[in-house]
C-alpha cells in the first residue's frame, strides 16, 4: 500500500514546524556567538558552563521523577482497583475530583501546599517537598489508566474465576490482576516520569536553591541573557531525557506485545 504523497508532505511539515525551532535552539549552545552564526566558530564552552553551574539539577530531576513514578504505582493500584469495582456514587465523585490537581494551574496547587507545610522547615527545604507536589499533580494520570486496565471484563472474569478457585484477595490481586495489567502500569509510569521532569510552574514555587530541577535551571539559565547557555541547557536536557522515555517507551511496547500473544 503506497503511502499518500500529500499525507506524507503534511507529516514533513508538521514535523519541521514542532521540531525546527528545537534544532535550532540547541545548535546556539555549540555556536561561539549566535549574532555571528557558525561563523564565529564553534565551541563546547557553553556546555561546560552549564554542567559546572547546573549539572545538579539533572540527578535531582531524574531522582524525583522516578520516586515520583513509585509512589503513584504504589498509591494509584489499589486506589484505582476500589475505583473500578465500587457500585457507587461516591466513586464517581472520587474520579472526578482527583482530576482536580490537573484543572488547577500549578502554582495554585504549590501555594497550597506552601500555606500547609510551610512551617515545617525540614520538609520545606527538602526535595521531598516537590516530590509531594508531583504525586499530587501526576496521580490523576496513572489512577485513570489504571482504572481503565481494572474495568476491562476479561480482568473481571479472571478474577471470578480465580476467586472460584478459592484464591484470596491477596492471591488475586498480586497474581493475578497485577500481572495483567502491567502494560498499564508501564504505560502510566512513562507519563508520570514525562510530566514529573518537564514540570516547572509546580516547581518554581516549591524549590529552594539547593533544589532545583531541570526546567528551573533552564530557566535560570535563560535569565542569564545568554542566549548561547540557554540552548546549551536545552542540549542538556534533550541527552538526559529523550534517551530514558526512549527506553521506557521500549520496555512499554515490548511488554504489551508479550502479555498480548
Amino acid at each position: 500500500m503506497r503511502t499518500n504523497p500529500y499525507l506524507a508532505a503534511l507529516c514533513l511539515l508538521v514535523g519541521v514546524f514542532m521540531l525546527g525551532p528545537v534544532l535550532l535552539s540547541v545548535s546556539a549552545g555549540f555556536m561561539q556567538n549566535y549574532a555571528l552564526g557558525w561563523r564565529g566558530g564553534f565551541t563546547l564552552q557553553w556546555l561546560l558552563e552549564v554542567w559546572r553551574g547546573y549539572g545538579s539539577t539533572v540527578l535531582a530531576s531524574i531522582g524525583i521523577a522516578s520516586a515520583a513514578v513509585i509512589c503513584t504505582i504504589l498509591i494509584g493500584l489499589p486506589c484505582a482497583y476500589a475505583l473500578a469495582r465500587s457500585k457507587r456514587t461516591w466513586a464517581l465523585w472520587f474520579e472526578e475530583l482527583i482530576t482536580l490537581p490537573v484543572a488547577v494551574p500549578g502554582l495554585a496547587t504549590a501555594l497550597a501546599l506552601i500555606l500547609v507545610y510551610g512551617e515545617f522547615r525540614g520538609f520545606r527545604q527538602h526535595a521531598a517537598f516537590i516530590l509531594a507536589g508531583h504525586v499530587i499533580f501526576t496521580m490523576p494520570f496513572m489512577v485513570r489508566v489504571l482504572t481503565a486496565a481494572f474495568r476491562r471484563p476479561e480482568l473481571r472474569t479472571m478474577e471470578e474465576a480465580a476467586s472460584t478457585l478459592g484464591a484470596s484477595f491477596k492471591q488475586r490481586f498480586l497474581g493475578v490482576l497485577i500481572p495483567a495489567v502491567l502494560p498499564a502500569v508501564l504505560s502510566g509510569a512513562l507519563m508520570v516520569f514525562t510530566l514529573s521532569i518537564g514540570e516547572f510552574n509546580l516547581t518554581w514555587m516549591l524549590h529552594t536553591p539547593l533544589t532545583r530541577t531541570l526546567p528551573v535551571g533552564l530557566a535560570d539559565s535563560y535569565a542569564s541573557m545568554r542566549i548561547e547557555i540557554g540552548s546549551a541547557y536545552t542540549f542538556v536536557f534533550l541527552i538526559v531525557v529523550l534517551p530514558l522515555l526512549w527506553l521506557m517507551q521500549l520496555s512499554e511496547r515490548m511488554l504489551a506485545k508479550r502479555y498480548a500473544h
